[in-house]
């Protein structure tokens, strides 16, 4: 089919394939101006193994299901594939965390996502701490620290206090704010998609959206399953589309982990 036609034609854009094309490449944004331009930094100033994502304005993220865990009404790590809008997936999220954690802390847990391209080489560390997520917890908030390549710090997930609105910002590796995420006020969804809005600091300007995508009653009653596409500029530095894939797997975690809350 046409689609299939289209994936023959990219056989070394996909991360780990060989002979990949670096022709693409977006500036770093500037976090005061809060404006990102095009164009062509020298060799290697891009996370190894984040090229590819200069070339996105649209990364899919799917939840795979345990049968396992479904049967046994046990929770099992998670795991992820992280796919171009064509269906070819990019990369590979796996969770690290222990059964204790994963069995009293729930959605709570403290955990590590390991993203490896398709030649298995680790790109991307998401670092999880054990925090709270309640308003009425302001101090000790949900965070996520992104390393690419693992090792390297390049930018955290925060969330902050608001009595009314999921809010989050996405920080530099300096904690310094970069974009602003406003999630609705319920999240159920009632049977439909469940966007987070991407925004400026001063909340003017939503230039992109993470979404959570309705995927049916069955697969989102009876599985864990879910699916969320992350709208950003192409342009968008490819830094703050990690933090963005960091915060994707946030959510999951926080407000559709358990699949009644995903409805």
């Amino acid at each position: 089919d046409a689609q299939n036609q289209r994936s023959r034609g990219l056989p070394g854009f996909l991360p780990g394939a060989s002979d990949p094309d670096h022709s693409l490449y977006v500036s770093p944004s500037n976090p005061e101006n809060q404006v990102w331009q095009s164009g062509h930094p020298p060799p290697g100033s891009l996370p190894p193994g984040l090229d590819y994502l200069s070339q996105l304005d649209l990364i899919v993220v799917h939840q795979q299901v345990e049968l396992l865990g479904m049967i046994l009404g046990t929770e099992t790590v998670n795991k992820y594939e992280i796919k171009n809008s064509l269906g070819q997936r990019i990369y590979f999220a796996v969770e690290e965390s222990v059964c204790f954690n994963r069995t009293f802390c729930s959605t709570l847990r403290s955990c590590t996502l390991r993203i490896t391209d398709n030649s298995g080489q680790e790109v991307i560390t998401v670092n999880r701490p054990l925090r709270c997520d309640s308003c009425w917890c302001p101090c000790y908030l949900q965070e996520l620290e992104i390393q690419a390549p693992p090792g390297t710090v390049v930018g955290y997930v925060a969330q902050k206090w608001d009595p009314f609105l999921p809010k989050f910002t996405i920080q530099n590796a300096n904690k310094e704010d970069i974009l602003k995420i406003v999630g609705p006020c319920a999240t159920c969804g009632c049977f439909g998609d469940v966007d987070f809005e991407v925004k400026t600091i001063n909340e003017n300007l939503t230039i992109g959206k993470i979404s959570k995508y309705w995927s049916g009653f069955v697969n989102n009653v009876f599985t864990n399953a879910d699916n969320f596409g992350i709208h950003v500029p192409v342009d968008l530095d490819v830094r703050v589309k990690a933090a963005m894939i960091g915060a994707c797997f946030l959510f999951d975690f926080m407000f559709f982990e358990h699949s009644l809350a995903g409805l």
